[in-house]
Formats: C-alpha cells, sequence, structure tokens
C-alpha cells in the first residue's frame, strides 16, 4: 500500500514512489529516511528530504500506521489536568515528544480508579506505549485488565506493581525529611503536616517522612497532621483549623505548594504573620511559590524534568533489545527534591 501525500498548491497526490523516482533510491531508502533511520548514508538522507520538500510531500499517517504497526503517538494518562504541577509535567513531555516527532494522546481521571481504567482501555490500539500516573496501580493485575499485553508501560510516581514495571519516581520521602531537618534545625517543635489524599503514592510517602523524621529527633512529639486534597481550598480549611486550635503551631509543613498558599492566605486573613507568627513551608515548588509573599520555603521537584525522564525512559524500553527490557538505566534514578529555603521560614 503506497503511502500517499497531497500538494496543497496543485491538489495531486505525491507518493512515496515519487520521491524515490525523483531521488534516484528504492521506496525503502525513501521509508528509512524519512522515518529517521541510522543505516542511511548522509548524503542519500539529505537527498531525499530534498526532493520529498521540492514534491511537499507529507506521509499518509494512517497508511504508515497500517504498514508499519506504528502510531507514533505516546499516551499519557494522570489523575488531573488542573494546576501548576501537570502544566510543567506535560511541558517537559511535550518537549521530548517534540523532539522526537511524537504526537501526545492525553487523558485523565480525575481520582476516579473507574475512570482511570476507562482511560486506559481507550489507548488499545492507538499509541505505541503509555506514560501513566497513578495511586491506583498496586498490583500488574489492575494493568493486565485494562492494556495489551504488549503496550509498553511506564510508570510516574506511583506505587510499583508485582512485576517491575519501569517507574520514575520523586524522592518524596527524602524530601520530606529534608523539609522536617529545616524546621527542627530551626528550632521549631510544634510542627503540624498537612497531608494529601490518602490514596495518593506520592501523599503517603511525604507523610511518611515526616511521621520519622519527627519521631526521631522528638520521639516524646505527637504528630499534628491535618486532612489535605493536594488543592488551595483544602489547605484553606486546615489553616483555619489551626486558627482555632488552643495552641498555634511554631510551624506548618504542607505536602504540596498548593496547600501551603491556600494555608497561608487563611492565616494572613486572620491577622497572622508569616513568618514572625508562623512558618509556613510547602513540597514540589512550583512556578507560583517563588512570587507570592512571603515567598514560599518548598521543596523543589523539577517536574518539567520528571515527565521528560519519563518519556525517555519509555521510548529506551520500547525500543530495548530482547532480554534487556529489565535492566538499570539512568532515567530511572529517583529524582532527589532540593531545599529551597525562602521568607515563609526565615
Amino acid at each position: 500500500m503506497p503511502e500517499q501525500g497531497n500538494d496543497p498548491g496543485e491538489g495531486v497526490a505525491v507518493t512515496i514512489k515519487d520521491v524515490a523516482r525523483q531521488a534516484n533510491v528504492s521506496v525503502a531508502t525513501v521509508s528509512r529516511a524519512l522515518n529517521g533511520h541510522e543505516n542511511v548514508a548522509k548524503a542519500v538522507r539529505e537527498r531525499v528530504l530534498h526532493v520529498a520538500n521540492q514534491l511537499r510531500y507529507s506521509p499518509h499517517h494512517a497508511a504508515r500506521s497500517l504498514s508499519s504497526r506504528r502510531t507514533h503517538t505516546i499516551g499519557v494518562v494522570l489523575p488531573d489536568l488542573y494546576g501548576e504541577f501537570f502544566s510543567e509535567l506535560m511541558r517537559g513531555i511535550d518537549q521530548v515528544a517534540r523532539e522526537r516527532r511524537l504526537h501526545l494522546l492525553v487523558s485523565s481521571y480525575h481520582g476516579n480508579p473507574e475512570e482511570q481504567g476507562e482511560a486506559l482501555r481507550a489507548m488499545r490500539g492507538r499509541v505505541d506505549g503509555l506514560l501513566l500516573m497513578s495511586p491506583f496501580v498496586g498490583g500488574s493485575e489492575f494493568l493486565e485488565q485494562n492494556l495489551s499485553p504488549a503496550m509498553p508501560v511506564v510508570l510516574m510516581n506511583s506505587d510499583v506493581p508485582e512485576d517491575g514495571k519501569p517507574s520514575l519516581r520523586v524522592d518524596n520521602y527524602g524530601g520530606a525529611r529534608a523539609m522536617m531537618q529545616h524546621l527542627l534545625d530551626a528550632g521549631h517543635r510544634r510542627i503540624a503536616f498537612i497531608a494529601g489524599p490518602e490514596d495518593n503514592f506520592d501523599a503517603r510517602e511525604r507523610l511518611r517522612g515526616y511521621r520519622d523524621a519527627l519521631a526521631e529527633r522528638l520521639p516524646d512529639a505527637k504528630p499534628w497532621i491535618l486532612p489535605g486534597d493536594f488543592d488551595e481550598a483544602s489547605g484553606h480549611r486546615a489553616g483555619g483549623e489551626l486558627l482555632a486550635a488552643d495552641a498555634r503551631p511554631d510551624a506548618v509543613f504542607a505536602a504540596n505548594d498548593m496547600m501551603a498558599l491556600g494555608c497561608l492566605f487563611a492565616l494572613t486573613q486572620a491577622g497572622v504573620q508569616v513568618p514572625r507568627d508562623i512558618r509556613i513551608a510547602g513540597f514540589d515548588d512550583i512556578p507560583l511559590a517563588r512570587y507570592v509573599h512571603p515567598s514560599l520555603t518548598t521543596m523543589r521537584v523539577d517536574i518539567a524534568e520528571l515527565g521528560g525522564r519519563a518519556l525517555r525512559l519509555l521510548l529506551d524500553t520500547a525500543n530495548a533489545e530482547p532480554g534487556q527490557e529489565g535492566r538499570p538505566r539512568e532515567d530511572a534514578t529517583p529524582l532527589v527534591p532540593q531545599l529551597m529555603v525562602r521568607a515563609s521560614t526565615v
């Protein structure tokens, strides 16, 4: 089945055979040159590209998919698309996709396990690989039920299933301990923690880091944990609870920046001065964190790099030689958050 493209100027269908004929090479050589294969001489590749541009040849993607069984599309399934975290994550994924001349098919499931399954099943046959961020992947059975067996998958910040699916994560536990170290070293003893959703892997790891650091440094101290949902509204509600407490905390550590900003707003509304009266810290270092007043102390996660590295890991996994799929890769090492000390805790 010949690949065809359209000449927008004349409405004449230009085929891959026309490019091969004018470039004086085989159809297979044209296909390899246009698809970026390395086994084409530089001079030949340049000639093929020049002829293709001259003829205004554009490969017919449906025909190319039928012949190669590849869609040149990557699926991305996320808990949500709202907020600066997911915006930065998609920016990193998109940058690598553009470099590799790939398309993206993006879906979200709003924290609903059933909708997540529907989103995964909708990717079948439409993508060459999948990036998945999910708190609901606790075992390989879930993926087997909702994805085709041959689908390459990389999990982002998810609990790794038993079959060892490739994954990339942030060292949330180590980051939370580092933030607690900063607050405890400053002499704070009553440190409240605004937790994230209970079923979220990131949130659980950050809570675990808070608990362990507190138990290690202040074994007699009781953890002060308030519920949160990773959004500004839940941070604002937590701030209201702290204001109503008999004794206020020295510092507040929120499991993400959005909740920290919501808490900051609640405290300043009530006339509490940050950092003089209460210190506040977050996690993620979203772009807004440095522009609020006072600027927010946080654990910096290079969110765009997380997305970019996840896609590179997926492409490496999909292109791995037989028997090499599980070998360690540099892109799979956890991202270590960096402490960013700003005015909200100084």
